[in-house]
C-alpha cells in the first residue's frame, strides 16, 4: 500500500481502510496463534499499513485546522 494512493481518499473512506485493516491484523494474529499461518511476514505489513493510514488521517486532520 503506498502513502501518495491514501492521500487522495477521503476521511471516510480512510476509517474504512483502517476498519478493515485491523479486521485483517485481528484475523492474522488467530491464524497466527492457531498455527494456519502460512506468511508470517504478512502480519508486519498489515501492522505499517495500519500506522500509514492513522498517519495520513492525522495529517488530515492537521491541514484541516
Amino acid at each position: 500500500m503506498e502513502a501518495s494512493g491514501l492521500r487522495g481518499m477521503k476521511p471516510d473512506e480512510l476509517d474504512s481502510k483502517l476498519n478493515e485493516l485491523v479486521q485483517t491484523y485481528f484475523n492474522l494474529r488467530f491464524q497466527h496463534r492457531t498455527g494456519q499461518l502460512e506468511n508470517p511476514k504478512r502480519i508486519g505489513q498489515v501492522r505499517r499499513d495500519i500506522a500509514r493510514v492513522k498517519t495520513i488521517k492525522k495529517e488530515q486532520a492537521l491541514q484541516t485546522r
